[in-house]
């Protein structure tokens, strides 16, 4: 499979050294199943890196930006920047889904399968330019790509618990309180899916899906916001 990997460099303004690097950086475990010659490892243990100096420039930035603020305060702020939704959103706006080596089966995947190899695969590339750039690189592409969507996490409360930011906003809209209700579960014992719907009164606003009824909820709550940002809930 050829892709065009220095259209990604250019996209995120960094050649590695190594080319190898980028590559392993891209490369899914699944994806040397089908190529056993593959010449390059897959990306968990540049994953397993890149959360650790993802986690460490996010801290410290965070650090002394907001030097009056508690670890109470700064730890909901720093989870809302690196949570793997804003890492898989990050990972669409440089386009990786496209340079992505995965299975043919792995390449089928939609929603949350699709956004945690996305968010991993980010984590990936960081700390594969950890290692080909340095850490100063490396917090550069942080500060470019990530630490640039912090205005974004306070203005809007992303920091917030999304439940509870949701039950904020339509009590003092609505006058009411969100209610959440299981609308069906499928899947064996050992790895049920759940749909909840949210409901403001007795109006379905979103339906949120989950492998368990707590990340079901949020994932509706998150809608619901979502709608209601787009003007769609009245």
């Amino acid at each position: 499979m050829q892709k065009n990997i220095s259209e990604l460099e250019r996209i995120i303004s960094y050649t590695f050294k190594d080319p190898n690097l980028i590559k392993e950086s891209l490369t899914h475990r699944s994806y040397l199943n089908e190529d056993p010659k593959w010449p390059v490892s897959h990306n968990e243990r540049l994953e397993f890196l890149g959360d650790a100096v993802v986690e460490l420039i996010v801290t410290e930035e965070l650090f002394f930006r907001f030097p009056d603020y508690t670890e109470g305060q700064l730890t909901p702020i720093r989870s809302a920047l690196v949570n793997y939704q804003m890492m898989a959103s990050i990972s669409r706006e440089i386009s990786l889904e496209q340079f992505l080596f995965l299975s043919k089966g792995e390449s089928k995947d939609i929603g949350r399968a699709r956004e945690v190899i996305l968010a991993n695969t980010l984590e990936s590339l960081i700390g594969a330019i950890y290692l080909d750039g340095g850490y100063q690189t490396a917090k550069s592409f942080i500060l470019k790509f990530i630490l640039s969507k912090l205005d974004e996490v306070m203005k809007k409360g992303l920091y917030k618990d999304t439940k509870s930011l949701l039950q904020e906003i339509v009590q003092e809209k609505f006058k009411l309180t969100p209610t959440y209700k299981v609308l069906a579960e499928s899947g064996l014992d050992h790895q049920k899916t759940f749909t909840i719907g949210v409901f403001f009164g007795d109006k379905l606003i979103a339906e949120g899906v989950g492998y368990s009824k707590q990340e079901a909820e949020v994932e509706a709550a998150k809608l619901a916001l979502d709608s209601m940002q787009s003007g769609n809930v009245e």
